[in-house]
């Protein structure tokens, strides 16, 4: 019993801890719901893509001397546009046309911040640093979580049928295009907020894991979002209480256990009867 106080208590003794605690937290819930529909639209690249070409978004935000977050979500959103703008004026496929953007974005962004003298750290940018959260960082990531859930939640169905089946949501009427460009909007919102905890390289991997195990255990979609968010917010906990402890950085070790909880259900899965293994369809 004293043990386990002490795995908690110790560590939420200090402030520091209690806002990195609370943030990933607020990340994980917002990242794990996203997850899903990302999972359904087959957009995983897409995560990747954007927080990959928020990088020159940083660096010129600044040195324009903006806040980075604004910058961040302008490079972000610039990319996904491009991305569709592409894809509907040529014959390349759209996992290349993602590929060659989000790559040739962060080329760039690497090649500016070198040019740059900057007190912020790389490091920083691409792996977060869970532990420098300033309670201005945590108040931005709770405002953009929020209204990121407030949106999803308000137009989940529209959501859900627009990333499962979009000929059927043009068809009954749907505004497809403004679900498209919504989804990503709020999928680089997301990404901004979170590159300061867990940066531009991990935040891909909170985007997708959790969404991923959820679609392996369920053919629900209702549970599918429970069991995502369950997911990544025992592993934000997990993650944040364990680095404090082994001395670790926080936001990896969040990512390694998703991805260990994510093999384990897969080797389960491999266990189970082909009866109760089948490939899921997700019911709306």
């Amino acid at each position: 019993m004293t043990m386990l106080a002490d795995l908690f208590i110790e560590p939420l003794s200090y402030g520091f801890m209690q806002r990195a605690l609370a943030t990933a937290i607020i990340i994980g819930i917002a990242s794990a719901v996203l997850s899903c529909y990302l999972i359904l639209k087959g957009w995983s690249l897409m995560g990747d893509a954007i927080s990959h070409a928020v990088l020159p978004g940083i660096v010129i935000a600044y040195v324009i001397g903006i806040p980075l977050a604004i910058g961040a979500l302008v490079s972000g959103v610039s990319c996904a546009l491009a991305t569709g703008y592409l894809k509907a004026n040529s014959r390349v496929k759209e996992d290349t046309v993602m590929g060659i953007v989000f790559s040739g974005m962060f080329g760039l962004g690497l090649v500016l911040f070198t040019k740059i003298e900057t007190d912020q750290h790389l490091n920083h940018i691409l792996f977060g640093n869970m532990l420098g959260v300033t309670t201005r960082d945590f108040i931005e990531t709770l405002i953009v979580a929020g209204i990121t859930l407030i949106l999803v939640i308000a137009k989940r169905r529209d959501l859900l049928l627009y990333c499962f089946d979009p000929q059927h949501a043009r068809a009954i009427g749907l505004p497809v295009s403004v679900l498209h460009y919504g989804l990503l909007v709020l999928l680089a919102a997301t990404i901004v907020v979170a590159l300061k905890a867990v940066g531009i390289i991990l935040v891909v991997a909170m985007l997708i894991t959790p969404g991923a195990i959820a679609f392996l255990v369920t053919k629900r979609f209702d549970n599918m979002l429970l069991i995502s968010i369950l997911v990544s917010v025992t592993s934000s906990i997990a993650g944040v209480l364990i680095s404090f402890h082994i001395d670790a950085a926080t936001g990896p070790a969040i990512v390694l256990i998703q991805a260990a909880i994510f093999l384990g259900v897969l080797l389960y899965q491999s266990f189970v009867p082909a009866s109760h293994n089948e490939d899921p369809d997700i019911a709306i």
